[in-house]
């Protein structure tokens, strides 16, 4: 395999790193100063620019007015995202408009991604289940009455609820199979509650009493829950390293400054090792993520589904960037806490994302299953 960028890929990346220049860390909401959401919506200063920059529609096809670039190229432009703490719906509303465009009805396809792609319309997914930690699929139902798909169940916390114009809801059918029902804000027999993540983040509680939805608004093929999981996890991930990445070097810069005894601290043995094994950590984070991207965008097979690709990445994720934030703590002493300093905005973002599509004892389960299905020659 090469890991080499693509010229596109990198200019993608590039494009981000101009877009969120503008991001200020320390000016992001706070968890620790707010009681209940950090803020009503998300940035949609950002997101406007985003949406000019053509970073809305990476993935999405030249007829829906996009670049027709693939995971790899998201997760570029995630991981400059995740540096910055960019409060914008990006991951979740490039999967779910990448998703219609390759499973959805016609009439999906012509309503849905090129307004998704463009900032038009907000969509996310509910992929989180009933608990987060076991699958999304089975926490709602799905079933044919006549020409129309009737839906029960709940999904939690689903990420910018309020805000979505259409939420991507996982659901299983009587005979076990998924699909995807694509609800939209107003849908009768949908209701939210507030629910709040670590980073102050609004969420949804979505509960489905008998929503009904018409044929065309419910993908009905195979594979399509499944390719946009593994897409939303490999984002997640991303996401994950950006975030490590930013509080390291944060780490480094404060710990080579910082004086004890007449000597940056960044010289004692002790700061120094644990710096260097929240590195390793970093790189085996990024390493793990490439090979997921690189699998989920060239269809290579191996000896596992790429939902092995995935997990591995994800206990990665979910373990590197939880000890990378402690570490980052604990070499920052008491001025890690200062609310007017970002440090403890990322610590609360990376707890959410640690947790994110399951954390790392979820993916170990499923990975153990693969493994158990396909044994290793």
């Amino acid at each position: 395999m090469d890991f080499t960028f693509t010229e596109e890929q990198q200019a993608a990346a590039e494009a981000a790193k101009g877009v969120f220049a503008g991001v200020a860390p320390d000016t992001v909401p706070s968890p620790a100063l707010t009681t209940g959401a950090v803020a009503d919506t998300f940035d949609r200063a950002l997101w406007a620019r985003l949406a000019d920059a053509d970073l809305l529609s990476l993935l999405l096809d030249a007829r829906h007015g996009g670049a027709g670039l693939d995971a790899i190229a998201l997760c570029l432009v995630l991981r400059e995202s995740a540096r910055v703490l960019a409060r914008v719906p990006l991951l979740e509303n490039s999967a779910a408009a990448a998703a219609v465009q390759a499973y959805g009805s016609e009439e999906a396809k012509a309503a849905l991604p090129a307004r998704a792609g463009r900032g038009e319309l907000v969509l996310t997914v509910a992929a989180h289940g009933r608990t987060g930690h076991d699958p999304a699929e089975p926490a709602v139902t799905a079933r044919r009455d006549g020409g129309v798909w009737v839906l029960d169940g709940v999904q939690t916390a689903v990420p910018w609820a309020y805000d979505a114009d259409v939420t991507v809801v996982p659901a299983h059918t009587e005979t076990g199979r998924t699909v995807l029902a694509l609800v939209p804000r107003d849908q009768e027999g949908a209701v939210l509650a507030e629910q709040f993540s670590t980073s102050g983040e609004r969420l949804g509680e979505l509960r489905l009493e008998s929503a009904r939805l018409a044929a065309r608004d419910v993908i009905d093929a195979d594979g399509a829950w499944e390719w946009l999981r593994d897409l939303l996890t490999t984002g997640t991930c991303a996401l994950a390293l950006g975030l490590g990445e930013r509080v390291l070097r944060m780490t480094a810069q404060y710990t080579s400054e910082r004086e004890q005894f007449g000597f940056p601290i960044a010289t004692f043995q002790a700061v120094a090792v644990q710096a260097a094994d929240r590195y390793i950590d970093l790189r085996a984070m990024e390493a793990t993520l490439w090979q997921a991207a690189w699998r989920i965008s060239s269809g290579a097979p191996g000896a596992l589904p790429v939902a092995g690709d995935v997990a591995v990445a994800k206990i990665w994720a979910a373990e590197g960037v939880r000890r990378v934030v402690q570490t980052a703590q604990h070499l920052h002493g008491g001025f890690g806490a200062d609310v007017d300093y970002p440090l403890h905005r990322y610590h609360a973002w990376a707890k959410h994302l640690e947790l994110s599509l399951g954390p790392a004892a979820a993916h170990e389960e499923a990975l153990g299953d693969l493994l158990a299905a396909h044994p290793l020659a």
